[in-house]
């Protein structure tokens, strides 16, 4: 019999064609012509929604078919072009006829990463098997599939001959919260599995470094079971979303910290992937505030998965990492302008919070020698009332989700979207799955950098103090003061982005004696430190860091002495300084590009040297000098500081200064540098007195390899700590 009349009664656009082999399209109970009709329509990247006017059989009738929900699909726009032509072409006839159908679209290309994903059962399968086997190592797939669980695969580069593998856990804490319980567990697994040390981050976490494969369930479960969690501290999702580390008790910094408490939350994965491999599928009951479950749950602007398991992520999670900070006006401790989104709260003149200004494309990673890969600061994207913050920002991710580039990761962050799109078009995308307009952003007073060290007021009658730890290593004789003072006194802890760590709720009474516990174990008040490391970071390339060139953590102490040794001899006071950060890579984990001096690694013992950032993290530093040995850093660094020393505008920092006159006027100083001119004064007669003075503390200084400066600044800090400790110098 000929076959029943079919009329298209809908059309939506579908970015990937059907898959041969979809089930759809082999279902035997279909017409026979349904499966050629489909494959020739849907080569044209339509899909047809067919129903059956002639036969009286309601068998033959087909259900709407509203499009496939894939990572390169936008369901929003289907269904507003499918309205648009179910009202314009209700009325057409379209019959199925026999030509031949036409091929398939070619797949679009995706990253091998893509392809792990896809095949993982929402991030279990390979890992749950290569974590019980007896090899030291797990396979490909896997190794990228527990960066999703907060792990990465490690071997010592160090040695030679066979690889020695360990796995670096990293934690998961918003706003940098830790509670006391946590880290005393987190300081007894790097005793008992890990290399005794404990590694604060730049993102407010621990990293946990040298854990066996043996060890990694054991070691995960314990922080699981103590309420501390590693899911999302890596992988292609929401890392950990940053807030100022001070535990301020005022309005604005209260709701910072609770927003980025909410926003972790509701970008948290919901397929329960984790706790199926690492604590065998135990459910751990949280309670969510339902605002958080609300707007996770909301689709009405088509930004869910429905009936998935990962109702935001779906199956491919996000193209690549994605990061978020926030923070209140003027507090920039956060680096806001680095992050993927950027929240600032804004409050009215009684100081309650009413919304946000929200800033997006902000990122660091770039490619040595690939113009095309760049760092790159946040622009404003525009202001949202409190209640609607959560959905912005899930607005944000999705259109990342569904637009960011996944053939080539290189290309992936949200920052080369916006690159591409511009900052209007960016916009207008995102305010579909947002639903509403942005407004424009509230102006704000002007950024600087809070590190919170010290001693401070919380504003409830507890106290809270804020202590440096050079690069954020945590070992030795600091790491056994830091477990006295934090469980004797039932202390809770806050991690900085700036890699230093907080002991809050402090009784008054408890001061003195804390105070001593940690000048004992090394943990000095700022105003004994060198200024120099107060703000100074770096990543911890080798031994353990796979993608590691040459030094920053191991290098940068000696890199700080001699930066030191070069501002004596120009004639820089000890209280001036610059902001320095050292990796041993360009993907920039220290971030090296905000820095008003940074050091990027680029070979073995060399580094690029980048200038121009701001003490107060709102300039993008450039590339200064290629290739520079670390041997060689006096021959560059040195006329900078001498000119800086003499050149400079009042109060102009080292960043300022290098900005306004040039690079290529700086790089003539360099070229044409011989020394500091004999004119001027070898003798900083505002330390030394007398020239015979300085003479004797030159010969005493050699003698340990130091300069007169260094040893009488040496000299005098002692001096100054032992009379704040109660003591006396003979």
């Amino acid at each position: 019999s000929s076959p029943p009349k079919y009329f298209c009664s809908s059309i939506c656009v579908l970015t990937p064609p059907f898959s041969q082999n979809s089930s759809f399209l082999k279902n035997p109970s279909l017409p026979f012509f349904i499966p050629f009709w489909l494959r020739m329509t849907t080569s044209f990247g339509a899909a047809i929604n067919i129903a059956a006017v002639d036969d009286p059989n309601p068998k033959l009738q087909i259900q709407r078919f509203n499009g496939l929900k894939s990572t390169s699909n936008s369901i929003l726009l289907s269904r507003r072009i499918h309205r648009s032509f179910s009202h314009s072409n209700s009325t057409s006839i379209v019959r199925a006829v026999s030509t031949p159908a036409k091929p398939a679209a070619v797949e679009p290309k995706r990253s091998k990463v893509e392809i792990f994903k896809e095949q993982s059962n929402f991030i279990r399968y390979p890992l749950n098997e290569e974590i019980l086997n007896d090899a030291p190592n797990i396979n490909e797939a896997a190794t990228q599939l527990i960066k999703f669980h907060g792990s990465y695969m490690q071997y010592n580069r160090d040695e030679r001959g066979s690889r020695s593998y360990s796995f670096m856990l990293r934690t998961k804490n918003p706003g940098g919260e830790v509670p006391n319980k946590l880290y005393l567990v987190m300081d007894d697994l790097a005793d008992q599995f890990g290399i005794g040390t404990l590694r604060l981050t730049t993102r407010q976490t621990f990293q946990l470094h040298g854990v066996l494969k043996k060890d990694l369930k054991t070691v995960m479960s314990t922080i699981i079971h103590n309420m501390g969690s590693t899911l999302g501290a890596c992988g292609d999702l929401n890392r950990n979303v940053l807030a100022p580390a001070a535990p301020f008790a005022k309005k604005d910094y209260v709701f910072a910290k609770q927003t980025a408490d909410n926003i972790a939350a509701l970008l948290t994965p919901q397929s329960g992937f984790y706790y199926d491999v690492w604590v065998d599928g135990e459910k751990f009951m949280t309670v969510e505030p339902p605002e958080v479950v609300k707007a996770r749950n909301d689709n009405s602007h088509g930004t869910n998965f429905p009936d998935s398991p990962e109702p935001i992520y779906g199956t491919q999670f996000l193209p690549r990492k994605f990061k978020i900070a926030v923070t209140v006006p003027s507090d920039n401790s956060v680096d806001i302008f680095t992050n993927d989104i950027g929240v600032v709260v804004v409050s009215d003149e009684d100081g309650e919070p009413q919304g946000f200004n929200i800033y997006v494309g902000g990122g660091m990673g770039r490619t040595h020698r690939m113009e095309t890969t760049f760092p790159r600061l946040a622009e404003p994207l525009g202001y949202v009332p409190k209640a609607d913050i959560l959905y912005a920002v899930k607005a944000i991710v999705v259109t990342q989700r569904e637009n960011g580039r996944r053939d080539d990761r290189r290309y992936s962050r949200l920052k080369y979207l916006l690159s591409s799109w511009g900052i209007e078009k960016f916009r207008s995308v995102t305010e579909q799955y947002y639903g509403k307009k942005f407004e424009p952003c509230r102006e704000l007073p002007q950024w600087e950098f809070k590190s919170y060290l010290g001693w401070h007021e919380q504003g409830d009658g507890s106290l809270f103090c804020g202590l440096h730890v050079d690069n954020g290593r945590v070992k030795g004789e600091m790491k056994k003061a830091l477990r006295e003072v934090i469980e004797k006194y039932n202390l809770n802890v806050r991690l900085t982005p700036n890699q230093n760590i907080i002991l809050s709720n402090i009784r008054q009474s408890w001061k003195r004696s804390i105070t001593t516990v940690l000048a004992q174990g090394g943990l000095l008040q700022p105003r004994f430190v060198d200024p120099l490391n107060l703000t100074a970071m770096a990543c911890p390339a080798f031994p353990l860091c796979p993608l590691a060139i040459t030094e920053a953590e191991r290098g940068i102490p000696d890199i700080l002495k001699r930066v030191r040794a070069m501002f004596d001899k120009v004639g820089l006071r000890f209280y001036e300084s610059v902001v320095i950060r050292v990796t041993g890579c360009p993907n920039g984990c220290a971030r090296p590009y905000m820095a008003e001096l940074g050091l990027v690694g680029d070979g073995p013992n060399s580094y690029q040297i980048w200038l121009g950032g701001t003490p107060n993290q709102t300039v993008l530093a450039r590339t200064f000098m290629d290739k520079v040995k670390v041997q060689d850093l006096e021959k560059v660094l040195e006329p900078l500081f001498f000119y800086w020393k003499r050149k400079r505008h009042s109060k102009e920092s080292f960043g300022e200064f290098s900005n306004r006159l040039g690079f290529e006027k700086l790089g003539d100083l360099v070229e044409k540098w011989d020394g500091i001119p004999e004119s001027s004064s070898r003798y900083n007669l505002k330390l030394f007195a007398d020239k015979e003075t300085y003479q004797a503390m030159d010969a005493l200084a050699r003698i340990q390899n130091k300069n007169a400066h260094q040893l009488a600044i040496d000299v005098i800090r002692n001096y100054v700590a032992s009379q704040q400790n109660g003591k006396s110098m003979d």
